[in-house]
């Protein structure tokens, strides 16, 4: 979900005091022996298996939502209210996160991210009550916000130092592709456990320890890119975005929050399909497509991308409604959606960044990638907390899907014409 300053800031950032100059006409006066290298190399991998496993751990749960309503006799509303929550500990993690990173460096702040994940593994998995799932949850936030900040970042100057004549493109492409993909990966992986293990509460979160023991294996070999300061001062990595792209992300965002919240109920109730191996796939098909998309249009403006995620969306949200008001739900039609709602996310995300990031100023760019991500993550969590409540309430499945896919249609179509309509030089403006 983020994105990152130009590769000519990174540059500038990491050689501009030894004088020298990296670029494709003129090669460094010097190169790093191969030991070095190999290093850096293996410290790319390093951070970016480390930030898959964080930002896996981030939707989990979510095919298992359904086990923990039947041992915990939790509401629909509840459940919702447990998946939203982590949202608060990754507001406050990004909210801190240039400070952190200031302070303690990134190969710190991943570090950092994931111990804060195995320590909520820990958590979820051992304390087998609801104050267990609310705890686990806020600390899993954390885990993402400390890991979403910086990853991709540090992943551009690993490159960067491995080989300063590179392109950045390639990390910069891995890094938004673990950011998003990784959250269909951890649904997947606990819902095949859960469908054909005899440990589904207990078993994902042990693998997710050991998978995190591993990353930090990884990263204690990684050098630092950058030179923390423990005296740095407190500062906030925000800044203001225009009201419509804050608009254009939450709408977006949130319907794929429906999916990762409710997507297990509405398979079990809604299609009689409770198996949780198909609720962790359809919750991968949806993040994947919106990989896929951001990758299929690397080389269309923005504007153009912003509209075809807005045309995706619309498309998706029509078919979802249609599938679970038909008088035979159709599950091929809720799938193909979500897909097309997938896609259509990545694609308004990607298309609104590079609208507000092309009309900001250089030095504003990198605080407004984090208020970016920050409505990105409320976008995820919190709307779909509306849903739980009218389920709740005792309205139907097929009338919560009509209500939020039409407020969500309203909204993506509304604030994405008016930012394409007043173009990225009208773009000056606070959220």
């Amino acid at each position: 979900m983020c994105s990152v300053p130009a590769a000519s800031d990174h540059r500038r950032q990491m050689f501009g005091q030894h004088n020298v100059t990296a670029s494709r006409d003129t090669p460094l006066l010097y190169a790093l022996p191969a030991a070095v290298g190999r290093r850096y190399a293996g410290a790319f991998w390093a951070v970016a298996f480390a930030f898959l496993i964080v930002m896996a751990f981030a939707t989990l749960p979510s095919p298992l939502y359904g086990l923990y309503r039947t041992r915990d006799n939790l509401s629909t509303l509840t459940v919702t209210v447990v998946y939203a929550v982590f949202a608060c500990g990754a507001i406050v993690a990004l909210l801190c996160e240039r400070v952190v990173v200031a302070r303690i460096g990134r190969r710190g702040a991943m570090l950092g991210g994931v111990g804060t994940m195995m320590t909520a593994a820990a958590v979820i998995g051992a304390w087998k009550a609801l104050p267990g799932l609310l705890v686990g949850r806020v600390i899993t936030g954390v885990s993402v916000g400390l890991a979403a900040g910086t990853a991709t970042t540090y992943l551009i100057e690993l490159r960067l130092q491995d080989n300063p004549n590179a392109s950045v493109v390639r990390a910069r492409t891995i890094g938004t592709s673990v950011n998003i993909g990784a959250l269909g990966v951890g649904p997947l992986i606990a819902g095949v456990l859960a469908e054909w293990t005899s440990l589904p509460l207990t078993l994902p979160y042990v693998l997710f320890i050991v998978l995190g023991a591993l990353a930090l294996v990884g990263l204690a070999g990684a050098p630092e890119t950058g030179t923390p300061n423990p005296d740095a001062k407190a500062t906030l990595a925000v800044a203001g975005i225009p009201g419509t792209a804050a608009a254009a992300t939450i709408a977006a965002f949130s319907a794929t929050g429906l999916f990762a919240g409710l997507s297990g109920i509405f398979l079990a109730t809604t299609f009689d399909r409770p198996s949780h191996a198909l609720a962790g796939a359809t919750l991968f098909l949806v993040f994947s497509s919106g990989v896929l998309s951001q990758l299929a249009t690397g080389k269309v403006r923005a504007p153009r991308v912003l509209a075809l995620g807005v045309t995706s969306m619309l498309a998706g949200v029509g078919l979802i409604v249609t599938a679970v008001r038909l008088s035979t739900p159709s599950l091929v039609l809720f799938l193909v959606g979500g897909a097309l709602i997938g896609a259509g996310a990545g694609l308004v995300f990607k298309g609104t960044t590079g609208i507000v990031l092309e009309a900001a100023a250089p030095e504003e760019r990198v605080a407004m990638t984090s208020t970016l991500i920050i409505t990105a993550l409320f976008g995820l969590s919190i709307p779909v907390v509306g849903a739980g409540v009218a389920l709740s309430q005792g309205v139907s499945a097929a009338n919560t899907v009509l209500g939020f896919g039409t407020a969500v249609a309203l909204g993506v179509a509304l604030s994405g014409w008016a930012l394409l309509s007043r173009g990225a030089s009208g773009l000056r403006g606070v959220a």
